[in-house]
This record gives C-alpha cells, structure tokens and sequence, in this order.
C-alpha cells in the first residue's frame, strides 16, 4: 500500500527532555497523516535515546520563540 504524502509536513516531530521548567524540546522529524486519517508516516533525522517523542501541529512563523 502506497500512503501519498503533501509536499508540507503537516505536524513536526520532537524529542522533549525534563519537566516543567527545565524542559528542552529538540525538533528531530515530521508527520504526515494517512489519506484514511488513522496514522502517520513520521520521518526523523535523529534517532533519540532519551527522552519522549512528541509530535505536534506547527506554529505559525511569528509565534515562534
């Protein structure tokens, strides 16, 4: 089974590490959901050992720190 994907990842992969405010989000990937809405393909450029995968929508560019 073939899954087409945009050219536009639609969610952005992270690696976050700590909690509250010692938390450090390391952006390592991008998603693209299936054509049936049930999954994602997830690509990453670095494969964590630690920490917890995250995989949110992006921000828009002026709401980024």
């Amino acid at each position: 089974m073939t899954q087409k994907q945009s050219k536009r990842p639609s969610h952005e992969v992270y690696v976050v590490e700590g909690e509250g405010d010692k938390t450090h989000w390391t952006k390592v990937g991008a998603a693209w959901p299936h054509d049936d809405g049930e999954g994602f393909n997830v690509t990453l450029s670095a494969l964590p050992l630690n920490g917890r995968l995250v995989i949110r929508k992006p921000k828009p560019q002026e709401d980024r720190a």
